[in-house]
């Protein structure tokens, strides 16, 4: 998968189109934002992920002789336009927000500076890698919040879209929070964690439940965790997993994890009566593990329920975002450069006004409360626009512009968010390994509230416009000829 030409992947109509320009001789450059309106769920926030894979398919972006023969084949390209795509490369600027970065609706997470061919061309893959790891990064994220502070694994594979599904989304998931995965090429391709335990056909395919763990229990001594609920949870299964931890104490065997997995029946149950049979037994450090359809709206009930368990298994739901499962991310034109140079500011209207986008060249400012370190806004302007930290700054809601705040100069402090990724079609970031990227999503989060980390009703992070945009948008809005 990984040596795959990805430069079809798109919509028919951004070749239709970018002929179109061709023809016409209209390649100036352009903006193009990729942005979503709306946090899966009903959330307080979501996560930035897939822009490695980005970087990848603009790196290796070239049309091959297959693939020019495949397009004329289809009867609707010129010659001219053939022959342009055979020597195609990107030349253009991108902009990301880099991966793991906590993200709000409507700022833009990639900015594409290009020419329009170029620019037009790469919108569908761009699309599809971010909306879907930024989708499954943001379950991971929620259903990690939900077991506070216990190991959340990546299960998912076998239930997965597909298999670049499963493994860009084990990806997305260890970013997102998650301790590890199930799926053993995202184990090698991304240098994560894989775990793992057993299945019920392990313990059919031996005479007993007994055997079967103890068996394991051999093979495995460091990591043992047995699957108790094949027959009977808490007459056979929990039963059989403590004679094998007792004859493994008796015989000087200490493992590094050792527990139980539970997969069926009443998890808040089943969890409280096993604590106690193993405390009871004098395997107080024993892991208890559940899996099961398991999400962050279970995975949360149960812990309000004083479910004894202290690692969980996610699949399906995770792996699919099931209950909310596409992201909505869009890709808008923002901008044309004029003959001077200057990037004249172009907006899609709608009746619906979330769809109205933001026009120009713009760039986005992260504003943390000085003394706590936590957010308090996201602040879109344009490129250029200037902040001096030591004086007050007004913000206001673009869509309520009664809504005000005004930050004390000296209180706060501003981070820039979109970084250079590409810089007249040269690579000029370095994608930190997913380890590396998890590990700064986790403090991303830590300058949430927690009150926007609720799963319900989660306190709202505003993100609002400088006055300049402002301005620049409301002027586009009593200017457009109907």
């Amino acid at each position: 998968m990984s040596a795959q030409n990805l430069t079809l992947l798109t919509d028919l109509y951004e070749l239709t189109m970018m002929q179109g320009y061709f023809e016409t001789q209209e390649n100036e450059t352009v903006i193009f934002d990729m942005f979503f309106r709306e946090n899966p769920n009903k959330g307080g926030y979501s996560i930035m992920a897939g822009l490695e894979q980005v970087i990848d398919y603009i790196k290796n972006l070239n049309f091959s002789y297959d693939d020019v023969d495949y397009l004329r084949g289809l009867g609707i390209f010129s010659e001219d336009f053939l022959h342009y795509l055979s020597g195609f490369h990107f030349s253009g600027d991108i902009y990301a927000i880099p991966e793991g970065s906590v993200i709000f609706p409507r700022e833009p997470l990639i900015k594409v500076v290009a020419p329009i061919m170029e620019a037009q061309l790469v919108e569908t893959a761009i699309l599809t890698i971010i909306n879907h790891q930024c989708l499954i990064a943001t379950k991971a994220s929620r259903v990690v919040h939900a077991a506070r502070g216990n190991g959340v694994m990546e299960f998912g594979l076998r239930r997965a879209q597909g298999p670049d599904a499963g493994l860009y989304g084990a990806r997305a998931a260890v970013i997102g929070g998650c301790i590890g995965t199930s799926n053993v090429l995202a184990g090698e391709m991304f240098d994560v964690p894989v775990l793992g335990t057993h299945a019920h056909s392990w313990i059919m395919s031996f005479k007993d439940e007994y055997t079967a763990f103890k068996e394991y229990a051999r093979l495995y001594p460091d990591a043992c965790t047995l699957l108790v609920d094949t027959y009977d949870t808490l007459k056979s299964g929990v039963p059989n997993a403590i004679r094998v931890f007792k004859e493994m104490r008796d015989a000087g065997i200490h493992p590094k994890s050792y527990g139980i997995r539970l997969d069926s029946g009443d998890l808040a149950y089943l969890s409280k009566k096993a604590r106690k049979m193993l405390d009871d037994a004098g395997f107080t450090d024993a892991v208890i593990a559940a899996s099961n359809d398991l999400d962050e709206f279970l995975i949360n009930d149960l812990k309000l329920q004083g479910a004894a368990i202290t690692s969980w298994g996610v699949g399906t739901n995770l792996i699919t975002s099931k209950d909310c499962p596409s992201f909505g991310g869009v890709y808008k034109l923002a901008a044309i450069q004029n003959e001077q140079g200057e990037f004249v500011p172009k907006i899609k209207i709608s009746e619906n006004v979330e769809k109205i986008t933001n026009p120009g060249n713009k760039t986005i400012y992260r504003i943390y409360d000085k003394e706590t370190g936590k957010m308090r806004a996201d602040l879109i302007c344009f490129v250029g626009e200037e902040f001096d930290t030591s004086e007050d700054l007004l913000l206001f809601d673009p869509n309520a512009t009664w809504k005000k705040t005004r930050l004390e100069g000296g209180t706060y402090t501003m981070k820039e968010l979109l970084v250079p990724v590409f810089q007249r079609g040269e690579c000029k970031y370095a994608s930190p390994s997913v380890k590396e990227i998890a590990e700064f999503c986790r403090q991303e989060k830590e300058t949430l509230w927690d009150e926007t980390k609720r799963l319900f009703n989660p306190h709202k992070v505003y993100v609002d416009l400088s006055k300049k945009l402002y301005d620049t948008k409301a002027e586009l809005l009593n200017n457009v000829s109907i």
